[in-house]
Protein backbone atom coordinates (compact mmCIF):
# COMPACT_ATOMS: atom_id res chain seq x y z
CA UNK A 1 0.00 0.00 0.00
CA UNK A 2 1.35 3.57 -1.05
CA UNK A 3 1.62 6.17 1.11
CA UNK A 4 -0.09 9.69 0.55
CA UNK A 5 1.66 11.01 -2.46
CA UNK A 6 3.12 14.59 -1.69
CA UNK A 7 4.39 16.57 -4.07
CA UNK A 8 6.80 19.32 -3.04
CA UNK A 9 6.80 22.97 -4.77
CA UNK A 10 10.60 24.52 -4.85
CA UNK A 11 12.59 26.91 -6.90
CA UNK A 12 10.06 29.47 -8.98
CA UNK A 13 10.71 32.29 -10.77
CA UNK A 14 11.54 34.51 -7.98
CA UNK A 15 14.34 36.63 -6.40
CA UNK A 16 14.25 34.00 -3.09
CA UNK A 17 14.41 31.04 -5.73
CA UNK A 18 17.90 29.72 -4.03
CA UNK A 19 15.98 30.25 -0.22
CA UNK A 20 13.19 28.37 -1.85
CA UNK A 21 15.51 25.17 -2.81
CA UNK A 22 16.71 24.87 0.98
CA UNK A 23 13.32 25.31 2.28
CA UNK A 24 12.42 22.19 -0.04
CA UNK A 25 15.24 20.19 0.89
CA UNK A 26 14.06 20.46 4.65
CA UNK A 27 10.43 20.09 3.77
CA UNK A 28 11.43 16.73 1.15
CA UNK A 29 14.57 15.51 4.14
CA UNK A 30 11.86 15.64 6.80
CA UNK A 31 8.56 14.38 5.98
CA UNK A 32 7.95 11.17 7.50
CA UNK A 33 9.04 8.29 4.89
CA UNK A 34 6.66 5.65 6.27
CA UNK A 35 3.70 7.42 5.97
CA UNK A 36 4.37 9.49 2.52
CA UNK A 37 5.78 9.15 -0.80
CA UNK A 38 7.11 12.44 -1.63
CA UNK A 39 8.02 13.93 -5.08
CA UNK A 40 10.37 16.59 -5.60
CA UNK A 41 8.98 19.02 -8.26
CA UNK A 42 11.52 21.89 -9.00
CA UNK A 43 10.09 24.70 -10.71
CA UNK A 44 12.92 26.73 -12.49
CA UNK A 45 13.90 30.59 -12.82
CA UNK A 46 12.18 30.53 -15.95
CA UNK A 47 9.11 28.82 -14.62
CA UNK A 48 9.38 25.38 -16.02
CA UNK A 49 8.32 22.78 -13.89
CA UNK A 50 10.71 19.56 -13.65
CA UNK A 51 10.29 16.26 -11.91
CA UNK A 52 12.72 13.75 -11.65
CA UNK A 53 15.61 16.23 -13.34
CA UNK A 54 12.93 16.05 -16.55
CA UNK A 55 10.59 18.90 -17.71
CA UNK A 56 6.63 18.37 -17.09
CA UNK A 57 4.25 20.15 -16.87
CA UNK A 58 1.58 20.98 -14.34
CA UNK A 59 -1.15 18.72 -16.01
CA UNK A 60 1.09 15.72 -16.20
CA UNK A 61 1.99 16.32 -12.71
CA UNK A 62 -0.10 17.46 -10.53
CA UNK A 63 -3.13 14.71 -10.72
CA UNK A 64 -0.53 12.10 -9.81
CA UNK A 65 -0.03 14.01 -6.27
CA UNK A 66 -2.77 13.31 -3.37
CA UNK A 67 -1.51 16.71 -1.52
CA UNK A 68 0.96 19.58 -2.50
CA UNK A 69 3.05 21.07 0.25
CA UNK A 70 4.21 24.80 -0.86
CA UNK A 71 7.98 25.65 -0.37
CA UNK A 72 8.21 28.28 -2.99
CA UNK A 73 8.91 32.17 -1.86
CA UNK A 74 8.09 35.53 -3.39
CA UNK A 75 6.40 36.10 -6.45
CA UNK A 76 4.50 32.99 -7.97
CA UNK A 77 4.59 31.01 -4.71
CA UNK A 78 3.41 33.42 -2.10
CA UNK A 79 1.47 36.20 -4.37
CA UNK A 80 -1.95 33.52 -5.01
CA UNK A 81 -0.51 32.52 -8.31
CA UNK A 82 0.71 28.95 -8.09
CA UNK A 83 -2.58 28.41 -5.79
CA UNK A 84 -4.96 29.56 -8.07
CA UNK A 85 -3.04 26.92 -10.35
CA UNK A 86 -3.81 24.14 -7.60
CA UNK A 87 -7.35 25.19 -7.13
CA UNK A 88 -7.62 24.92 -10.87
CA UNK A 89 -6.48 21.27 -10.72
CA UNK A 90 -8.40 20.50 -7.36
CA UNK A 91 -5.55 19.76 -5.53
CA UNK A 92 -5.06 20.10 -1.94
CA UNK A 93 -2.39 22.03 -0.74
CA UNK A 94 -0.37 23.90 2.53
CA UNK A 95 -0.80 27.47 3.17
CA UNK A 96 -3.37 29.79 2.42
CA UNK A 97 -5.57 30.07 -0.52
CA UNK A 98 -5.02 32.36 -3.60
CA UNK A 99 -6.63 35.00 -2.07
CA UNK A 100 -5.60 35.72 1.21
CA UNK A 101 -2.06 34.78 -0.14
CA UNK A 102 -2.48 37.77 -2.87
CA UNK A 103 -3.71 40.07 0.36
CA UNK A 104 -0.99 39.29 2.66
CA UNK A 105 1.80 39.74 -0.39
CA UNK A 106 1.18 42.94 -1.10
CA UNK A 107 2.34 45.18 1.47
CA UNK A 108 -0.34 48.25 1.63
CA UNK A 109 -3.38 46.16 1.57
CA UNK A 110 -2.16 44.30 4.18
CA UNK A 111 -0.75 47.36 6.29
CA UNK A 112 -4.63 49.03 5.65
CA UNK A 113 -6.16 45.94 7.51
CA UNK A 114 -3.55 46.15 10.09
CA UNK A 115 -5.13 49.83 10.73
CA UNK A 116 -8.66 48.49 10.25
CA UNK A 117 -8.32 46.65 13.61
CA UNK A 118 -6.59 49.10 15.09
CA UNK A 119 -3.09 48.07 14.95
CA UNK A 120 0.33 50.39 15.33
CA UNK A 121 1.89 50.17 11.87
CA UNK A 122 4.58 52.75 10.32
CA UNK A 123 3.48 55.77 8.41
CA UNK A 124 4.36 55.19 4.78
CA UNK A 125 4.34 56.59 1.30
CA UNK A 126 3.86 54.17 -1.68
CA UNK A 127 4.98 54.72 -5.50
CA UNK A 128 4.01 53.06 -7.92
CA UNK A 129 5.49 52.67 -11.73
CA UNK A 130 4.36 56.18 -13.51
CA UNK A 131 4.27 58.47 -10.52
CA UNK A 132 7.15 61.26 -10.07
CA UNK A 133 9.73 59.40 -7.87
CA UNK A 134 11.28 62.92 -8.43
CA UNK A 135 8.05 64.63 -6.70
CA UNK A 136 7.65 61.93 -4.30
CA UNK A 137 11.33 61.62 -3.13
CA UNK A 138 10.97 65.15 -2.61
CA UNK A 139 7.79 64.85 -0.28
CA UNK A 140 9.25 61.98 1.89
CA UNK A 141 12.25 64.21 2.68
CA UNK A 142 10.01 67.18 3.22
CA UNK A 143 7.69 64.74 5.76
CA UNK A 144 9.66 61.61 7.26
CA UNK A 145 12.06 61.57 9.63
CA UNK A 146 15.30 60.36 8.06
CA UNK A 147 16.51 58.04 7.58
CA UNK A 148 13.90 55.73 5.70
CA UNK A 149 12.93 52.48 4.87
CA UNK A 150 12.50 51.61 1.29
CA UNK A 151 11.06 48.34 0.42
CA UNK A 152 9.51 46.55 -2.96
CA UNK A 153 5.65 45.86 -2.63
CA UNK A 154 5.69 42.58 -2.67
CA UNK A 155 9.20 40.82 -2.46
CA UNK A 156 9.93 38.75 0.58
CA UNK A 157 12.94 37.73 2.82
CA UNK A 158 13.71 41.16 2.73
CA UNK A 159 15.11 41.36 -0.53
CA UNK A 160 15.62 44.58 -1.88
CA UNK A 161 15.15 46.53 1.49
CA UNK A 162 17.56 49.12 1.70
CA UNK A 163 17.49 52.01 4.83
CA UNK A 164 18.57 55.35 3.39
CA UNK A 165 18.18 59.22 4.33
CA UNK A 166 17.84 62.37 1.81
CA UNK A 167 16.49 63.42 -1.19
CA UNK A 168 19.40 61.56 -3.72
CA UNK A 169 19.69 58.18 -1.78
CA UNK A 170 15.76 58.01 -1.15
CA UNK A 171 15.42 58.83 -4.87
CA UNK A 172 18.03 56.45 -6.26
CA UNK A 173 16.60 53.86 -4.26
CA UNK A 174 12.98 54.63 -5.75
CA UNK A 175 14.31 54.62 -8.99
CA UNK A 176 16.47 50.94 -8.95
CA UNK A 177 13.53 49.15 -7.23
CA UNK A 178 11.18 50.11 -9.99
CA UNK A 179 13.60 49.60 -12.73
CA UNK A 180 14.30 46.18 -11.16
CA UNK A 181 10.72 44.87 -11.48
CA UNK A 182 9.06 45.47 -8.02
CA UNK A 183 5.80 46.64 -9.18
CA UNK A 184 5.37 49.57 -6.31
CA UNK A 185 7.74 50.66 -3.80
CA UNK A 186 6.85 51.36 0.01
CA UNK A 187 8.26 53.83 1.95
CA UNK A 188 7.97 53.58 5.44
CA UNK A 189 9.13 55.42 8.44
CA UNK A 190 11.88 53.98 10.61
CA UNK A 191 10.89 52.56 13.91
CA UNK A 192 13.62 51.94 16.12
CA UNK A 193 13.16 49.06 18.54
CA UNK A 194 13.59 45.70 18.88
CA UNK A 195 12.82 42.91 15.82
CA UNK A 196 10.39 40.40 16.93
CA UNK A 197 8.43 37.32 15.11
CA UNK A 198 4.83 35.41 16.27
CA UNK A 199 3.93 32.65 14.63
CA UNK A 200 0.27 31.04 14.86
CA UNK A 201 -0.82 27.59 13.32
CA UNK A 202 -4.22 26.24 12.88
CA UNK A 203 -5.09 23.52 14.56
CA UNK A 204 -1.95 22.78 17.18
CA UNK A 205 -2.27 20.91 20.29
CA UNK A 206 -6.49 21.20 20.12
CA UNK A 207 -6.64 24.78 19.45
CA UNK A 208 -8.21 26.43 16.71
CA UNK A 209 -5.12 28.90 16.24
CA UNK A 210 -2.12 28.43 18.65
CA UNK A 211 0.70 31.04 19.21
CA UNK A 212 3.77 30.13 19.06
CA UNK A 213 5.88 32.21 21.73
CA UNK A 214 7.67 35.26 19.92
CA UNK A 215 11.84 35.37 19.08
CA UNK A 216 13.28 38.42 19.72
CA UNK A 217 15.58 38.87 16.38
CA UNK A 218 19.03 40.77 17.28
CA UNK A 219 20.71 41.47 13.64
CA UNK A 220 24.65 41.94 13.60
CA UNK A 221 25.31 45.61 14.63
CA UNK A 222 25.04 48.32 11.93
CA UNK A 223 22.67 45.95 10.10
CA UNK A 224 18.77 45.08 9.87
CA UNK A 225 17.12 41.88 8.98
CA UNK A 226 18.24 42.03 5.45
CA UNK A 227 18.73 39.29 3.74
CA UNK A 228 22.32 38.43 4.00
CA UNK A 229 21.47 38.87 7.86
CA UNK A 230 18.47 36.33 7.84
CA UNK A 231 21.01 33.50 5.86
CA UNK A 232 24.21 34.40 6.60
CA UNK A 233 24.05 33.01 10.48
CA UNK A 234 25.01 36.52 11.72
CA UNK A 235 21.83 37.28 13.48
CA UNK A 236 21.29 36.14 16.77
CA UNK A 237 17.35 34.77 17.49
CA UNK A 238 16.14 34.12 21.29
CA UNK A 239 13.31 31.66 21.27
CA UNK A 240 11.24 32.84 23.66
CA UNK A 241 12.06 36.40 23.15
CA UNK A 242 13.36 38.02 26.19
CA UNK A 243 9.89 40.54 26.36
CA UNK A 244 7.73 41.00 29.48
CA UNK A 245 4.96 39.13 29.49
CA UNK A 246 2.57 41.57 28.44
CA UNK A 247 4.54 42.32 25.64
CA UNK A 248 4.62 38.49 24.69
CA UNK A 249 1.57 38.14 25.07
CA UNK A 250 0.51 41.51 22.39
CA UNK A 251 2.72 40.04 20.32
CA UNK A 252 0.81 36.45 20.21
CA UNK A 253 -2.71 38.15 19.76
CA UNK A 254 -1.41 40.58 17.22
CA UNK A 255 -0.26 37.56 15.68
CA UNK A 256 -3.45 35.80 15.43
CA UNK A 257 -5.41 38.68 14.80
CA UNK A 258 -3.74 39.55 11.63
CA UNK A 259 -3.84 35.70 10.19
CA UNK A 260 -7.80 35.83 10.77
CA UNK A 261 -8.07 39.40 9.82
CA UNK A 262 -6.38 38.61 6.19
CA UNK A 263 -8.13 35.54 6.06
CA UNK A 264 -5.00 32.98 6.10
CA UNK A 265 -5.16 28.95 6.31
CA UNK A 266 -2.68 26.77 8.58
CA UNK A 267 0.12 28.67 9.49
CA UNK A 268 1.30 32.51 8.88
CA UNK A 269 4.12 34.24 10.68
CA UNK A 270 3.71 38.18 11.44
CA UNK A 271 6.68 40.64 11.98
CA UNK A 272 7.11 43.21 14.82
CA UNK A 273 9.10 46.69 15.72
CA UNK A 274 8.84 46.78 19.67
CA UNK A 275 9.46 50.12 20.58
CA UNK A 276 9.05 52.81 23.52
CA UNK A 277 6.42 54.08 21.26
CA UNK A 278 4.29 50.12 21.67
CA UNK A 279 3.83 47.91 19.08
CA UNK A 280 4.37 47.99 15.42
CA UNK A 281 3.00 45.53 12.82
CA UNK A 282 5.59 45.35 9.92
CA UNK A 283 4.28 42.50 7.66
CA UNK A 284 2.75 38.85 7.36
CA UNK A 285 4.45 35.55 5.66
CA UNK A 286 1.81 32.90 4.56
CA UNK A 287 4.99 31.26 3.52
CA UNK A 288 7.64 31.44 6.05
CA UNK A 289 11.09 30.01 5.50
CA UNK A 290 11.83 26.13 6.66
CA UNK A 291 15.51 26.33 6.12
CA UNK A 292 17.76 25.39 9.10
CA UNK A 293 18.48 29.53 9.69
CA UNK A 294 14.35 29.94 9.82
CA UNK A 295 12.51 31.05 12.14
CA UNK A 296 9.64 28.70 12.60
CA UNK A 297 10.72 25.59 12.70
CA UNK A 298 12.74 27.51 15.83
CA UNK A 299 9.39 28.23 17.59
CA UNK A 300 8.06 25.32 17.24
CA UNK A 301 11.30 23.36 18.66
CA UNK A 302 10.54 26.09 21.60
CA UNK A 303 7.50 23.86 22.69
CA UNK A 304 8.28 20.68 21.93
CA UNK A 305 7.23 20.02 17.98
CA UNK A 306 9.52 18.68 15.96
CA UNK A 307 9.85 19.77 12.29
CA UNK A 308 8.48 16.32 10.78
CA UNK A 309 5.60 16.40 13.43
CA UNK A 310 4.62 20.05 12.39
CA UNK A 311 4.95 19.22 8.16
CA UNK A 312 2.74 16.03 8.99
CA UNK A 313 0.24 18.24 10.85
CA UNK A 314 0.24 20.69 7.67
CA UNK A 315 -0.44 18.03 5.33
CA UNK A 316 -3.28 16.40 7.35
CA UNK A 317 -4.97 20.36 7.90
CA UNK A 318 -4.32 20.45 3.59
CA UNK A 319 -6.24 17.37 3.08
CA UNK A 320 -8.85 18.18 5.43
CA UNK A 321 -8.99 21.34 3.87
CA UNK A 322 -10.05 19.73 0.64
CA UNK A 323 -13.28 17.86 2.29
CA UNK A 324 -15.08 20.37 3.67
Amino acid sequence: MRGTVVGVLRGGPSKEHEVSLKTGHAIITNLPEGAYTTRDIYIDKEGAWHERGRPTTPDRVLPSVDVVVIGLHGEYGEDGEVQKLLERYGVPYTGSDSFGSYIAMHKVLTKERAKDIGLLTPKYRFIEEGNDTHAAAMEIVRSFHQPVIVKPLRWGSSVGITIVGGFQPVHQAIDSLLAGGAGGVLVEELIRGTEATAGVVEGLRGEALYALPPIEIIPPERDFFSYNAKYSGATREIVPGRFAKPVQEELMRMAKAMHEELGLRHYSRSDFMVSPKGIYFIETNTLPGMTSESLLPKSLAAIGVSFPEFLSHLVDLALKSKKR
